[in-house]
C-alpha cells in the first residue's frame, strides 16, 4: 500500500450513495471522532489521544487536551468563556493524537473508503497530521461548531476545510484579519503534500 500524501483530520463514516447533492458529505453535527467511541481500539487508548465522551477544552487531565499546543488550548478556553454565556459547551472529540493512533485511523479510513485516495479526504498520515503535533481541534457539537463559525476568528480560532465542519486550528492572524479561505477537503492543503 502506497503512502497518502494528503489529508488531515480522521475517519468519517462512508457517505451514503444517494441522488441528493448533500447526502454525499457527512452529516457536520457529528465529529468522526464519534463513531469510534463504541469499536475496539486495539493497542491506543486514552494515553494515545483517544477520548471518551464529555471531555472539555478544560480537562487537563486528558492527553488529547493537555498535549495541544499550549497557544491553540488558551484560544479555545478564551472563546469557551463566551460562549458558556450563551449556553454553548465546547466538547474535544479529538485533539492530539500519537502516531500511533493517526495510523489506526488512516487503516480504518482506507479499509472503509477502499482506497487511499479517498481515505486522504479526511485522514492525514502521522507525519502530516496537525493532530499528531497537537495543532488541530475537532470540537463538538453542532452548536459549538456554529458558536465558533460566527466567533472563532475574534479568538484566531478558524475552521480549515469545509468538509469539516468540527476541524479548528489556531490562525492568530485571523484576529485582525479574518480566518484565511477554506479548503474543500485535506486534499487541497499544501501543507499535506509530502
Amino acid at each position: 500500500m502506497g503512502v497518502i500524501t494528503a489529508a488531515l483530520g480522521h475517519w468519517l463514516p462512508k457517505p451514503s450513495l444517494s441522488s441528493s447533492p448533500s447526502a454525499s458529505l457527512p452529516a457536520p453535527a457529528a465529529s468522526p471522532a464519534d463513531s469510534h467511541r463504541g469499536e475496539p481500539r486495539g493497542t491506543v487508548g486514552q494515553a494515545d489521544g483517544v477520548v471518551p465522551d464529555g471531555v472539555t477544552v478544560f480537562d487537563d487531565a486528558m492527553p488529547a487536551v493537555a498535549k495541544l499546543d499550549p497557544g491553540l488550548l488558551k484560544a479555545l478556553r478564551q472563546a469557551a468563556t463566551p460562549a458558556a454565556d450563551d449556553g454553548v459547551e465546547f466538547n474535544v472529540n479529538s485533539g492530539w493524537r500519537s502516531p500511533a493512533y493517526q495510523n489506526q485511523l488512516l487503516r480504518k479510513a482506507v479499509a472503509e473508503y477502499g482506497s487511499e485516495h479517498e481515505a486522504a479526504r479526511w485522514v492525514a498520515t502521522a507525519a502530516t497530521s496537525p493532530h499528531v503535533s497537537g495543532k488541530a481541534v475537532d470540537i463538538g457539537p453542532s452548536d459549538a461548531t456554529a458558536w465558533l463559525s460566527e466567533h472563532g476568528a475574534d479568538y484566531g480560532l478558524c475552521r480549515i476545510y469545509k468538509n469539516e465542519p468540527w476541524h479548528y486550528e489556531l490562525r492568530t492572524e485571523a484576529i485582525a484579519h479574518g480566518c484565511p479561505r477554506m479548503y474543500a477537503d485535506p486534499t487541497e492543503d499544501p501543507r499535506t503534500q509530502q
